[in-house]
């Protein structure tokens, strides 16, 4: 099938023609050809097709983990036409529902993982919904469970010659991603095939990627860098290796075993392999690629990492969701790059290819160099906007004064020292706050309790809250409980008396969140006393 006009599929599409016999995916303890990855797909899709209201807008969720279905999933979704919204049944049913409700898919994809949470997902939900089980033969118990909608198992799908292609506009939704909102509301970022396709490009040729080439899986579906896995690795044939959940507790098993060439992870996740003692010098041999994203990565960490993968490239990534996964980058050089650090912190270097930066003040114009100012980004990575919320994507999506473009605020404090000096990220400007009319950076305090206190993980929090700023800083140390006396010692060398915290907590397991960064919500709940 050849199409006229370029969509997320597209790649895909191409892919199996080429390569029809290589390994797509391994998920779940099977090996998929892109052809068995395609009949599945287009076994979904022309179900869709066959069964879904005319009504319903062009998206279809995917609850699903980790299995072949989801993946089969996603693409089904594409191959009708629609946008994909992604589930996950490991979140809480309450939030999980709020998204589908929103999102106003009138079809859902269901593997084993989600069947087990769908009975409270699905309770409150009014309107008739087609639920496919792909992997279920038998779906009569689950028809009579839910008899206001339709259900469908394996043996109702249509065969995959019977789809028909649905139309993919470059400027429609490729999917539609809820992320955390500051009321408590996830947002809908609406991404458009033309800006997933951009980045696509943009990566698979700074990294010549082949058919050869093995991809990490390691992030969920509702985790927007889970597109680079999936769909830079099937724009040139390569394979998707999904680890399951032993994996993913003993990744340099995985990436040896699985002889991933391609690395794509949270930085927590290489500090937590370094505090295990995994980042030995030569340990992964088979690497070319190691990629970072999702949040700070520390100089330590990339250099231990650039070590134990010395034949791979080492990249910090950064990017908003809103600007398409990843919208600047920076290559780790181990003679260069110590002193382009800051904080302790990897740069995150240059904008992508026609992306253009704008460092603004509060009133969105430009700082001079050397100063720092929140990023602003507008190219052809610009996402659409938030779905169903104007007034939201009005304040996000702006036209700085003296530009002619659309800007995306990504609220995070950057510095460029001076022209050709690469991006420095210095935090969130919610990060930023205000102690005694003083302004502090939480991330510098971070900084100098990893370095005092000898420890890999620290986060400084504004506590007590108040309708200035905060009274002080609480931090919490990612190590078993050690002397404070030093410690304190040592930061009153780096820091002024108002920056000094009051109080430091020792926890040797940091909460994450599911994206696998350290949950600070979950840290400032523990301060409020309600876990």
């Amino acid at each position: 099938m050849r199409e006229s006009t370029r969509s997320l599929r597209s790649g895909f599409i191409h892919s199996r023609e080429r390569f029809p016999d290589r390994p797509a995916l391994e998920a779940g303890g099977l090996c998929l050809t892109y052809d068995q990855l395609y009949e599945q797909a287009a076994s979904l899709a022309a179900t869709l097709q066959r069964h879904e209201p005319s009504d319903a807008p062009p998206l279809t969720a995917v609850f699903a983990y980790r299995s072949p279905a989801t993946f089969a999933g996603v693409l089904a979704a594409l191959f009708r036409g629609h946008g994909y919204v992604p589930l996950n049944p490991n979140f809480p049913p309450d939030r999980t529902r709020n998204m589908l409700q929103r999102s106003g898919c009138r079809a859902v994809i269901v593997d084993s993982a989600g069947e087990r949470q769908l009975d409270r997902v699905l309770e409150g939900v009014d309107r008739t919904l087609l639920l496919i089980f792909p992997d279920r033969q038998d779906v009569q118990p689950l028809a009579q469970r839910w008899p206001q909608h339709r259900v469908l198992g394996a043996g109702d799908l249509a065969p995959a010659t019977a789809l028909t292609w649905g139309a993919a506009d470059p400027d429609g939704i490729a999917y539609v991603l809820f992320t955390s909102g500051s009321t408590g509301q996830p947002k809908g970022v609406m991404v458009a095939h033309r800006n997933i396709n951009h980045f696509i490009d943009a990566m698979v040729d700074r990294y010549s990627i082949t058919e050869n080439d093995r991809f990490s899986q390691m992030f969920e579906m509702v985790f927007d860098l889970s597109l680079f896995d999936m769909f830079v690795a099937w724009e040139r044939g390569a394979c998707v290796c999904c680890p399951s959940k032993m994996q993913l507790l003993t990744p340099a098993a995985y990436i040896n075993e699985s002889k991933i060439t391609v690395w794509f992870s949270v930085p927590s996740s290489a500090l937590l392999m370094k505090k295990l003692g995994l980042l030995e010098a030569d340990a992964y041999p088979g690497l070319r690629v190691s990629l970072f994203c999702g949040e700070a990565l520390q100089a330590d960490v990339a250099s231990a990492w650039a070590k134990a993968a010395s034949d791979s490239i080492v990249e910090n990534l950064y990017g908003p969701t809103e600007l398409t996964l990843a919208c600047t980058l920076y290559r780790w050089d181990e003679q260069r790059s110590p002193a382009e650090c800051e904080n302790g912190v990897v740069p995150i270097g240059e904008p992508y290819p026609f992306m253009s930066v704008l460092v603004a003040d509060e009133s969105l114009q430009e700082v001079t160099p050397g100063q720092a100012g929140e990023l602003l980004m507008s190219g052809p990575q610009v996402a659409l906007g938030y779905w169903q919320d104007a007034e939201k994507t009005a304040a996000a999506f702006v036209t700085p004064p003296g530009k002619d473009a659309v800007y995306y605020r990504t609220g995070d404090l950057v510095r460029r020292s001076s022209d050709g000096e690469p991006l420095v990220y210095m935090g969130r400007i919610d990060h930023q706050i205000k102690i005694h009319g003083n302004r502090v950076e939480l991330g510098e305090i971070e900084a100098a309790l990893r370095q005092a206190a000898a420890v890999d993980q620290a986060v400084a929090l504004g506590w007590p809250v108040t309708p200035s700023g905060a009274e002080g800083i609480v931090a919490f140390l990612g190590a078993a409980e050690k002397d404070q006396a030093p410690i304190r010692e040592n930061l009153k060398t780096r820091l002024p008396s108002y920056m000094i915290p009051r109080e430091i907590r020792f926890m040797p397991n940091l909460p994450h969140n599911s994206n696998g960064k350290v949950d600070r919500k979950a840290l400032l709940k523990i301060l409020e006393g309600k876990s």
